[in-house]
């Protein structure tokens, strides 16, 4: 059935983009759950990867601009990681339109299981200084180098995008859990928006669907960065990551 006339899917798909987008605004890598449900629905994996992006700019600009607002994100502060980050998505974006289709079947689930364990196991570093670490050449090097390498995976795939920016922000700037969340989401935004007007130029993208899906994830996200504000993120995230990786391993049967 055409996934655009099933009723049912267009329920499942907001359904997902809700719980997507609050576990995004709160930890991140709420593709590992959108991207698996799109492929499920049946979109060929180059346009299920441009929908996730329409939908997932929705998300990510709620959860940014409630960061922002919150006084938990300075962008003068971090504008070489915005920079770069757009590049990276660009050149990412561009560079899988050009992989074949039965190879990103083949390599999609691989990557979103791989993504998830990493995510399970990996243990945040937890700082409490909310001040902003000094803007020295290596402060510029960091950014520009972490902008680029995550920028870019997002462009290529993009699974678990916003949880790499935590962890790794925890682990480089010293900063405390909402500073680097809020650091994530707006980067995550930066390289959504970028990727998706690539996608959108290759004509690679459901409106419909990523619209629909879009809305629920912008509604999930509100919920979600004020619940992470309130009450940290550690606690969804291990049964979150046991159900992607159940959606993935089943992906994965299919595909190989």
């Amino acid at each position: 059935m055409d996934p655009l006339l099933d009723f049912n899917l267009l329920i499942t798909l907001c359904s997902v983009g809700f719980l997507a987008g609050f576990i995004d605004a709160i930890a991140g890598g709420g593709g590992m759950l959108t991207i698996p449900t799109l492929l499920a629905s049946g979109l060929p994996p180059h346009i299920a990867l441009g929908t996730n992006k329409l939908a997932a700019t929705f998300g990510s600009f709620t959860a940014s601009i409630t960061f922002y607002r919150k006084k938990l994100f300075n962008p003068k502060f971090w504008r070489l990681s915005l920079l770069a980050t757009a590049i990276g998505a660009i050149m990412g974006t561009i560079i899988v339109s050009y992989l074949s289709t039965s190879f990103l079947d083949k390599a999609l689930p691989i990557l979103i299981v791989a993504t998830a364990l990493y995510t399970l196991v990996s243990k945040t570093v937890l700082n409490n200084t909310s001040q902003l670490p000094p803007f020295d050449r290596k402060m510029k090097f960091k950014q520009i180098f972490q902008g680029f390498t995550l920028g870019f995976y997002d462009g290529v795939a993009g699974p678990g995008t916003g949880a790499f920016w935590t962890v790794s922000s925890s682990m480089l700037y010293k900063v405390n859990i909402l500073i680097c969340s809020g650091l994530a989401r707006s980067t995550n935004f930066i390289s959504n928006i970028c990727s998706l007007l690539t996608f959108l130029y290759l004509g690679q993208v459901n409106l419909l669907l990523g619209i629909a899906m879009g809305v629920f994830m912008m509604l999930g996200s509100w919920v979600g960065a004020h619940s992470a504000i309130k009450f940290g993120g550690k606690f969804i995230r291990p049964v979150f990551t046991i159900i992607v990786i159940a959606l993935s391993i089943k992906l994965a049967y299919q595909a190989w």
